[in-house]
């Protein structure tokens, strides 16, 4: 397809730039934005522009085009491994199951990537897409209406996530790093970082693991002794003494269920636990007492 017709034809999403949009379709926070294209001439371009680090796009009845821009207020940088503090924001778009009537493209220096297409009735539900975007690098995204007869069942949805760290390229899509990396064990100042900027502090023990096809994941089950923290009500309780969760990290990490306690961290992505570091709970105890003694914890924690 030419690039001119993407240009005449595409919902543009333009990271860190502002532009002036009509508000009555916006939620209260300005995080989601819905309208339809019903109400757009043909070949027109509305602009719309959002301002925080996740949130929703409802497009009903393509038609025309749109200009979305965001300018979000990025969460703090999480530890964990494969991080790093170079300033690299990594976006993550979740379509819908019923993603249909639009093609989501990826345009970085002028090259179009197809992200994700016009989905026929059989298809399978469309995966999780992920990139990144380097300080000062301009990236888009092109939402590009296809042309159909009847336009009455047609919605392109999506959920949008901006992050300042590396679990969000841990959450599905392409070797953003290395297996060996993203799994290997975290290192003392690792752990005690991630207990201070995860959006969940919980110790607990793993009830079983099991595969998640669909986002090429490990789900550990697992049974929480203690909720230290959390973003989202992730943990449930289930008695006076444990609460339940799910907690998903890549499947070459290979992990597996067994005995002991452990303290798991992580981010939250589209409402899902992945897991950061995860040590041993005797083995952060150690740590966390070493480090408090020499007065050199990053926060406090109300360890047993």
């Amino acid at each position: 397809m030419p690039a001119f017709g993407v240009w005449i034809n595409a919902i543009w999403i333009l990271f860190f730039a502002g532009f002036d949009a009509a508000s009555s379709s916006y939620s209260e926070d300005q995080c989601s934005w819905r309208g339809s294209g019903l109400s757009q001439q043909q070949g027109s371009v509305e602009q719309i522009s959002l301002h925080c680090s996740e949130g929703t796009l409802d497009w009903l009845y393509p038609k025309g085009a749109l200009r979305l821009t965001l300018s979000p207020r990025l969460p703090s940088v999480a530890v964990g491994p494969g991080g790093s503090s170079s300033g690299l924001i990594t976006a993550c778009v979740k379509p819908s199951e019923q993603f249909h009537g639009a093609q989501l493209y990826l345009e970085r220096d002028g090259v179009l990537e197809l992200l994700v297409g016009d989905r026929l009735e059989s298809s399978p539900p469309p995966r999780v897409r992920c990139f990144s975007r380097l300080p000062g690098e301009r990236v888009a995204l092109f939402l590009q209406a296809t042309p159909h007869q009847d336009i009455s069942r047609r919605i392109a949805s999506f959920r949008y996530e901006l992050r300042g760290d590396w679990t969000a390229r841990l959450s599905l899509d392409s070797n953003p790093i290395s297996s060996e990396e993203a799994c290997r064990p975290c290192n003392n100042t690792e752990i005690l970082m991630a207990v201070c900027t995860s959006d969940f502090v919980v110790r607990g023990n793993i009830r079983s693991v099991v595969e998640d096809d669909n986002l090429r994941a490990a789900v550990i089950k697992v049974s929480a002794t203690r909720v230290f923290r959390q973003k989202y009500a992730l943990f449930t309780s289930n008695s006076r003494l444990t609460s339940r969760g799910e907690v998903r990290t890549l499947l070459q990490c290979g992990v597996k269920p067994g005995p002991g306690s452990f303290l798991f961290t992580g981010r939250v992505h589209f409402g899902e636990a992945w897991l950061g570091c995860a040590p041993r709970y005797k083995d952060f105890q150690r740590a966390y007492t070493i480090a408090k003694a020499a007065q050199q914890i990053p926060c406090e924690l109300p360890v047993d």
